[in-house]
């Protein structure tokens, strides 16, 4: 089934723990965390001290996108606070092979991700044949609520393609936009999991927003 992974990003902060018990309920969700240092995109988020308890109060994987200059300052602080997936820019990083291997000494799961401006084939067999997750930004990176950018489904069908032929395992992720239509859009197109912030956390009931997303 496919995954869906909330956006804290449009939480209620100072509703956190209550937001949190609305999904736990409901199964294949990912806790999506956006941590921005002002610096790679102009806004700036919560850091490790913020997101340390978290995973207390969800039975749910933390899913972790960096959108930071230097991904490799966050690596400590970030390794003890229960983080499933560690998702970086491709841009940020001078060796993302060598990068990976080292997300993955530290946590389950090392994600990619490319700029919407950035081709998705900077993505060498090398690097898909071990990630274990391939995040699509159908947004520019930086702030929620955006419009979904036309176009970033032939990135991910390029992916789904490359993962057959690569016989390869990672996760395709698609962030941005998202809502039934363009959810829809992403899933046809061969997405395994959305992140969705507004569109949740904006309706009335979030579980029927998540069920509409699949």
């Amino acid at each position: 089934m496919t995954i869906i992974a909330p956006s804290l990003l449009s939480a209620d902060f100072t509703q956190i723990t209550q937001e949190l018990a609305l999904f736990e309920d409901q199964d294949n969700i990912w806790i999506h965390l956006d941590v921005m240092d002002g610096h790679f995109v102009p806004n700036l988020t919560f850091g490790a001290t913020v997101l340390k308890n978290i995973h207390k109060f969800t039975k749910h994987p933390l899913d972790a996108h960096f959108m930071v200059t230097d991904p490799q300052n966050y690596i400590e602080p970030f390794k003890n606070i229960g983080l499933h997936n560690f998702t970086f820019h491709y841009e940020a990083v001078e060796n993302p092979f060598s990068f990976i291997q080292e997300v993955q000494k530290n946590f389950p799961s090392a994600g990619i991700t490319i700029k919407p401006k950035t081709p998705v084939e900077v993505l060498t067999d090398e690097i898909l044949s071990i990630v274990d997750l391939v995040l699509i930004m159908s947004v520019e990176p930086g702030f929620g609520g955006q419009s979904y950018i036309q176009g970033s489904e032939e990135k991910i069908n390029w992916l789904k393609n490359k993962r057959s032929e690569l016989k390869a395992t990672f996760k395709i992720q698609v962030d941005g936009g998202i809502n039934k239509d363009t959810a829809s859009l992403s899933l046809t197109n061969g997405a395994d999991i959305l992140v969705a912030g507004s569109y949740i956390f904006k309706s009335d009931n979030y579980k029927k927003a998540v069920e509409s997303l699949r």
